[in-house]
């Protein structure tokens, strides 16, 4: 399994294109929200200390969550090639278990991911340096590579029970960009959930990846909102986190970190176990 994985490693970076591919969503939002997003944004925000880089570490935070949806999904196109190309029935024909085929598969998909991630963390690091942002201090950067960690885990096992069904890389392709815009909303990047319809943010509040954006924004924007709401009321932060999706309300009851990171761990658990099932089982 672990010399499988190591091929898998090797394929992926060795192609210039799907390495640059995978992080294009962040150079593109970056893009987007440093020419004209962030005034957008920041421009009713003219009472609040510190609203740009408040609104920078909001965006960091999301971008960082989407990266690790969008490079494991860039990182199973290994295994659709391989289907495409009927690779898969000499590697099947081989003397390792379909198991070990599968983790294979999910072991480069993960190592691809946090990778990847962290390779966004650093981007965003010099865009928020750039911006008069501070550096990340030791445990805040602790904590944030502990999430991402866990939060590519769970994205994994969700984006491979959904890349199982792919058998060719045109549908492969269609849906990744498809996910890729999606994935956007479902993290709250493009528009705040606080301004998405009731419906649709409770569909977003029980969505996986959005609860990664949500562990990353309490972590990246906490001395961000502390300096800017400096005296003011309780309610007003209150109101801002929740607009802003740095905290979320379930049926009026705020839903606490742990309950966030438990969600991502048992969606990991429960895809990771249907994924392994499809993948590992005997095509008729």
């Amino acid at each position: 399994m672990i010399n499988f994985m190591k091929r898998n490693l090797l394929v992926f970076f060795k192609d210039k294109a799907s390495v640059f591919f995978s992080l294009l969503s962040v150079f593109i939002i970056i893009g987007m929200y440093a020419l004209f997003l962030g005034d957008v944004w920041t421009s009713s925000m003219t009472e609040i200390v510190g609203a740009r880089n408040i609104m920078d570490c909001w965006i960091v935070a999301g971008l960082i969550a989407v990266t690790s949806v969008t490079t494991t999904m860039g990182a199973f196109g290994t295994m659709v090639e391989d289907k495409s190309k009927k690779i898969i029935k000499d590697i099947r024909s081989s003397p390792m278990p379909r198991v070990s085929i599968a983790g294979g598969y999910i072991l480069s998909a993960f190592i691809i991911g946090v990778i990847m991630c962290v390779v966004a963390l650093v981007l965003c690091q010099l865009y928020l340096l750039s911006g008069g942002g501070a550096l990340f201090g030791g445990m805040q950067l602790l904590k944030i590579f502990g999430i991402i960690l866990l939060s590519t885990f769970s994205n994994t096992a969700l984006v491979l029970f959904f890349v199982s069904f792919f058998q060719s890389n045109n549908a492969f392709s269609i849906a990744s960009t498809i996910i890729g815009t999606v994935i956007g909303f479902m993290t709250g990047i493009y528009i705040p959930i606080g301004q998405l319809p009731a419906a649709v943010q409770t569909v977003i509040k029980v969505f996986p990846p959005s609860h990664s954006a949500l562990l990353l924004r309490q972590v990246i924007m906490e001395d961000a909102i502390k300096t800017g709401f400096a005296g003011a009321p309780a309610d007003a932060v209150a109101s801002f986190k929740e607009l802003m999706g740095v905290t979320f309300k379930i049926g009026g009851t705020t839903v606490t970190p742990m309950i966030s990171i438990l969600i991502l761990v048992l969606a990991g658990i429960l895809f990771l176990g249907l994924s392994m099932l499809s993948l590992s089982r005997k095509k008729r």
